[in-house]
């Protein structure tokens, strides 16, 4: 059963006692090598299976073009893009995840291409996707996610289609899955802004049981995004 925020979401709560306790990821010496860690070994950290919004919103997604999946890990997500017959790019800091993205796609039988993308450093290319998933991407700190939000804006095509999950603040205190870190995490405030110049259809807060392998597991409190980047102007020409 899928419990309803109140309109507007949560608020995000007071940083300082958190900072005296929570190490964010952006510390580490060595980031990649901390991701590749996470993935390494033959299991899936979070499943092979795809999201489940992502998988409910299938409705939406073009019947063909290419896709966008951004920090796509180990590749469940972009496989099954793929497996809607969609031409997919998975992006992913981590060379282990791509690898095991790779082996999941030849596995199921689908064409996958992949790219190793720091989000730091990523040229974005512009109006290149028909649609852009960026599914649980919450490793960015604002400075980070301002530029990764901008990045995949730049990166649809007018009339394409953005579909994004992500964890809420309340999140901390269910500690199923993703960082603990609260300035990462979403409000419906902060995507309604960093998105004002899409067409927003879906903007939903809600707390509900996922199960996507290790990572993800359990009650979760969840923000889910839908938006339309706005068609291309007709161009008119006069009439010399």
């Amino acid at each position: 059963m899928t419990l309803i925020t109140p309109a507007g979401g949560d608020a995000l709560p007071e940083q300082g006692a958190l900072r005296q306790t929570l190490v964010p990821m952006t510390s580490l010496d060595n980031p990649r090598e901390h991701w590749n860690a996470r993935f390494a070994g033959d299991d899936y950290y979070f499943g092979t299976e795809p999201n489940r919004f992502l998988r409910e919103h299938a409705a939406l997604l073009p019947k063909k073009g290419r896709v966008l999946a951004v920090a796509d890990g180990e590749g469940r997500n972009g496989v099954w893009l793929a497996e809607q017959g969609l031409d997919v790019l998975s992006i992913d800091f981590s060379p282990v995840a791509l690898a095991k993205a790779r082996a999941l796609a030849r596995e199921r039988g689908v064409k996958l291409e992949t790219a190793e993308a720091d989000l730091a450093k990523w040229r974005w290319p512009r109006s290149a996707f028909t649609a852009v998933a960026a599914i649980f991407i919450q490793f960015a700190g604002p400075a980070l996610r301002d530029r990764t939000f901008a990045g995949m804006k730049k990166a649809l095509k007018p009339g394409g289609i953005l579909l994004l999950q992500g964890y809420r603040p309340k999140q901390l205190e269910y500690k199923t899955g993703g960082p603990p870190i609260a300035e990462n995490l979403y409000t419906e405030g902060l995507l309604r802004a960093a998105f004002a110049d899409l067409e927003i259809l879906e903007l939903a807060s809600h707390d509900d049981a996922i199960h996507e392998g290790r990572g993800h597991d359990g009650i979760s409190a969840l923000i889910d995004l839908v938006a339309r980047k706005p068609a291309a102007p007709a161009v008119t020409r006069r009439a010399e």
